[in-house]
């Protein structure tokens, strides 16, 4: 079949490469139709209960994620000109378009008893400009005595004051949203720098903006940073600018078929499917160096450049296809999870990897048979005295000490099962951040001084119209709210529980010992009183009943405490609730932004080691297909868990836990490690013939030639990987490190334990069902030429 290949691919290598040029031309005017993800990534698939009541919920209640908050700390922040700026710079937010709402303590509102018309009148506290101390005094002296805003909106212990701004949707899920935070931050940052004071910035709506021009900005980076270090080990390598020109050149064609597919299937650019380009161009390289170095090395042999493009497709066509497959199997199969995501960055990697094997194909005989021969100068690396001198050694190590090598692999699987039984599971919000990095240090601000910021919202439903606001059901829900408030890593709720109160302070003329829920006599004359009033009242109260006056909302935030902490205060949660609201007679849900993210976390991890466990097995099935021993797969399999094992040790070992980023880890770096696996392999089968089924021999000469290659290719990916280390997010990083070490151990691993293990094993796996090929082979003096 590959001799059919061949001469296919060189008779018509002209059409070849103008088609190829063409398919690049056409998806380079695609590329810049692809667009940044502006949308918050649901981990969860559509059918969970968990995201079906998320849904609900806002249904019911609306959004309750697209909020900003912003804070400074002051002990002098009551003077006039600030606070007149302070009013200022708040008016100008206000005024941007996709600000919904923005509350502080300048744009805040009391209650005001009106007994002739029972109602409230809702004012302003703050005017537009304060005229002197004395007013100012006097207003801050107001909202100081309003529960309602103390540790929502101010906290007076350590004077630190804040505003909540509301943002469109429809603007925090398009591009428009980047320029709205720079005009936040230009207006916030003139009042700062103009008060020497540091303004804290928080909230999802400004971390998903912040998080998603970094994506964007690394990209760029690594990209640029690949082919550098790419482009400077291949010249150390083949010494030959016209070689990495024309590498580069099919890196780039295979760049652009995948960014081009991205934009035609509407797949946008997420954390994940950022890093593609930069993957892809590490990943297409070791195609290059297999397919050059076997260029190189048929060409050394008997001077015939053709003839060497011919033989390099007929005996590594079949090992490129498998590797090629294997690594997009350890890809694909991410779209098992059901996460958008993941499933789009399986989808695309999978393609992507698709591309590099059918253009590295195609471009590499066809382009150098347009090429002058190889000079000496180029061929000069199959002879250099390093690789040839530590193969040597690495050929010494299993001919004449393989208990050695068996003794220190076992040592090592020893210590890796022992690291592997300290690993811990946890994910956090910003754990991808490090820990100087601005969002993380305003995040913990936040927590710190107002008790968290992720939504956790729970709901109560009575199961009956008009239930609400009785006063016993009020005061269940007044309990529940200081019971879960007890808690230190949940803030003070907002609810309809504290509206009434507020409403409550207001009946009693604004006395701060009346902020409680009215009695059963004044009960109706408040609810009649608020019923009555119009604005911010009845706004804050809708938002947090329904209009049957069934079901109620308690509104919570909550610490960034981890997915492992957050489930057992989820299940905390639901038994306090339990002891105020039984499951038998209401129905009660906690969710928010907090439980998603937590429960989807735990999804994703679950479903990532499923997608692992499937890549081990889809690729120990085309393995299979292609060797035609199941003994054989095992052995193949062996050189290449044991890496996996090692890095989930070193995870242990040093405290990295397991979650969504690193989990990547093991199913991109298996399918990545076994193409030198099945290189060897190939080439091993292959000297079988020629050395009359001598097991000694063909271990050895498949090692000298595939041996250079798989350290080429270690190099090129340990570096490629590498450069993740340069991140701003620390799954980026750990992804980065984590695959590099796995990589180089693997090729270790394929260097010396597997050779080893043919030795040993002998007769019990090379059986005839391997020494059956799958793929015709020439001798070395046989032919057959294209004409």
């Amino acid at each position: 079949m590959w001799i059919k290949i061949a001469g296919i691919l060189l008779r018509n290598r002209v059409a070849f490469i103008v088609g190829v040029l063409l398919i690049t031309v056409f998806m380079g005017f695609q590329i810049p139709k692809v667009e940044m993800s502006y949308e918050y990534s649901n981990l969860l698939p559509a059918t969970d209960s968990a995201y079906l009541d998320y849904l609900d919920f806002h249904e019911k209640f609306g959004q309750e994620g697209n909020v900003m908050v912003f804070a400074i700390q002051d002990k002098d922040f009551y003077q006039l000109d600030k606070m007149n700026d302070w009013i200022s710079m708040c008016d100008s937010l206000k005024a941007l378009h996709g600000i919904v709402a923005l509350v502080d303590i300048t744009h805040s509102f009391n209650l005001h008893k009106d007994t002739l018309n029972k109602k409230f009148d809702i004012q302003p506290i703050f005017p537009n400009h304060i005229k002197d101390q004395r007013e100012l005094d006097s207003l801050v002296n107001i909202i100081e005595n309003l529960p309602f805003y103390d540790g929502t909106l101010f906290n007076k212990k350590k004077d630190i004051y804040g505003m909540m701004v509301s943002v469109s949707a429809d603007v925090m899920n398009s591009p428009a949203r980047v320029g709205l935070v720079k005009n936040i931050l230009e207006i916030t940052e003139h009042f700062s720098k103009k008060h020497n004071l540091q303004m804290h910035y928080s909230g999802l709506p400004y971390i998903r903006v912040v998080n998603a021009e970094n994506i964007k900005g690394e990209m760029y980076m690594f990209i640029i940073l690949s082919l550098l270090i790419t482009t400077f080990i291949l010249y150390l390598f083949f010494r030959s600018f016209r070689i990495i020109g024309f590498c580069l050149l099919i890196v780039l064609i295979c760049v652009s078929w995948t960014v081009g597919v991205m934009a035609m299937l509407g797949i946008k650019i997420t954390l994940l499917t950022a890093m593609l380009p930069p993957l892809l161009i590490v990943i297409c390289i070791p195609n290059l160096v297999f397919m050059i170095n076997k260029f190189h090395a048929e060409y050394d042999r008997h001077g015939n450049k053709i003839k060497a493009l011919q033989r390099m497709i007929q005996k590594i066509g079949n090992a490129s296809f498998l590797s090629n497959l294997t690594t997009a199997a350890g890809f694909a199969t991410f779209i098992v999870t059901s996460s958008q995501i993941l499933v789009e960055f399986g989808i695309t990697a999978s393609i992507g990897i698709t591309f590099v094997y059918l253009v590295c194909l195609v471009m590499i005989p066809c382009g150098f048979s347009f090429m002058p021969e190889p000079d000496s100068k180029q061929i000069k690396h199959l002879h250099n005295k390093t690789v040839t001198g530590t193969l040597e050694r690495v050929i010494q190590l299993i001919l004449n000490r393989r208990n050695v090598v068996y003794g220190v692999a076992i040592s090592v699987v020893i210590l890796g099962i022992i690291g592997l039984t300290l690993m811990k599971s946890t994910g956090y919000m910003v754990d991808d951040l490090k820990e100087t990095d601005p969002i993380r240090q305003d995040l913990s601000f936040f927590e710190e001084n107002f008790d968290g910021l992720m939504p956790l919202e729970v709901t109560v439903d009575f199961g009956k119209p008009k239930q609400v606001l009785n006063l016993p059901n009020l005061q269940k829900l007044d309990k529940l709210s200081e019971e879960l408030s007890k808690d230190e890593d949940i803030s003070k709720p907002i609810s309809l529980i504290e509206v009434i109160k507020f409403a409550n302070q207001a009946f009693y003329n604004g006395k701060p010992s009346y902020y409680k829920l009215p009695t059963n006599m004044t009960k109706n004359f408040i609810l009649k009183y608020a019923s009555q009033s119009t604005g911010e009242i009845g706004g804050q109260a809708n938002s947090f009943v329904d209009s049957t006056l069934q079901r109620v909302r308690l509104s919570f935030r909550v610490k960034d405490i981890g997915t492992k902490k957050m489930q057992e205060k989820e299940n905390k949660l639901y038994n306090i609730v339990e002891q105020y609201f039984p499951n038998d007679r209401y129905t009660v849900k906690v969710t928010g932004s907090s439980i998603i993210f937590f429960k989807g976390t735990q999804y994703l991890v679950f479903n990532l080691f499923t997608s692992l466990a499937l890549a081990i097995l889809l690729i120990a099935l085309f393995m299979a297909w292609m060797f035609k021993s199941k003994r054989m797969v095992l052995v193949a399999l062996i050189p290449n868990i044991i890496p996996q094992i090692i890095t989930a040790a070193i995870m242990g070992y040093f405290g990295i836990p397991i979650k969504a980023s690193t989990i990547l880890v093991f199913s991109i770096a298996f399918g990545i490690s076994v193409d030198g696996t099945i290189h060897y392999l190939a080439k091993y089968r292959q000297e079988l013939q020629g050395t009359n089924w001598s097991i000694r021999s063909s271990a050895v000469l498949a090692l000298q030639e595939t041996g250079q290659s798989m350290i080429y290719n270690a190099i090129i990916l340990f570096f490629g990987f590498g450069i993740f280390a340069l991140s701003d997010f620390g799954g980026t990083v750990a992804l980065g490190i984590l695959v590099s070490i796995t990589l180089l151990a693997a090729m270790l691993s394929n260097l010396i334990l597997l050779p080893s293990l043919l030795l040993t094993l002998d007769k019990h796996t090379t059986n005839k069902t391997f020494q059956e090929p799958k793929i015709d082979i020439l001798a070395e003096g046989e032919s057959k030429e294209i004409k």
